[in-house]
């Protein structure tokens, strides 16, 4: 049987894969659209593609950060709000995209280190926010985290379709059966099935 500890570690770093293979597919398909497309009004939580992909940019550099921070065992950053200035501080998709896949990938990192750790997923996450400091334990921020993304991608994913770009399939990734549907995206990203599932799974 195995541990749940360790389960559950390997739940989080197969999630963060699913992320970027996730933002991987939908930034290729919003690289297809022009500028004015990218930036133009649209119905959503956020005005628009470019201020929905950006507000997701900034949140992961935010709580990445304080993770990251966890692992090292380095102070709480003194001053997170950093990160949202600007607000919106990618105009094009372009570099957007680039900077989306560098946060994923430090995700992917961290998940890996703290699984090769064995940390304790109870470990206290220290954020300094507007009210003051605030703590959560590592598997609960992560768990905010990856809700955070899912949440605005899916806005992102219906905007997309308001376009003459056809959204991707973002829902190919966790059922064995659908292997064969992520296998290119998962060997550019430098994933492996067999890291995300456990050797012979």
């Amino acid at each position: 049987m195995t541990d749940p500890a360790r389960a559950l570690h390997r739940h989080f770093l197969a999630t963060a894969c699913n992320n970027a293979w996730a933002n991987h597919r939908l930034l290729r398909a919003c690289a297809t659209l022009t500028d004015a497309e990218f930036t133009a009004p649209r119905t959503s939580f956020f005005p628009s593609l470019a201020a929905t992909l950006n507000h997701q940019v900034t949140v992961d550099w935010f709580y990445v950060d304080a993770l990251e921070r966890t692992l090292s065992g380095r102070p709480p950053n003194e001053r997170p709000g950093a990160f949202f200035e600007p607000e919106a501080p990618f105009a094009t998709c372009g570099p957007l995209r680039e900077a989306q896949r560098a946060v994923d990938a430090r995700l992917v990192a961290l998940c890996r280190e703290a699984h090769a750790r064995a940390l304790d997923l109870d470990t206290p996450v220290c954020i300094l926010r507007r009210a003051g400091p605030q703590s959560d334990a590592f598997h609960r921020l992560l768990a905010h985290l990856y809700q955070h993304q899912i949440h605005h991608r899916g806005q992102a994913h219906a905007m997309l379709a308001g376009t003459h770009v056809a959204p991707p399939q973002l829902d190919e990734f966790f059922c064995a059966g659908d292997a064969q549907h992520r296998a290119g995206d998962l060997a550019a990203l430098g994933f492996s099935e067999a890291e995300l599932w456990g050797a012979g799974r």
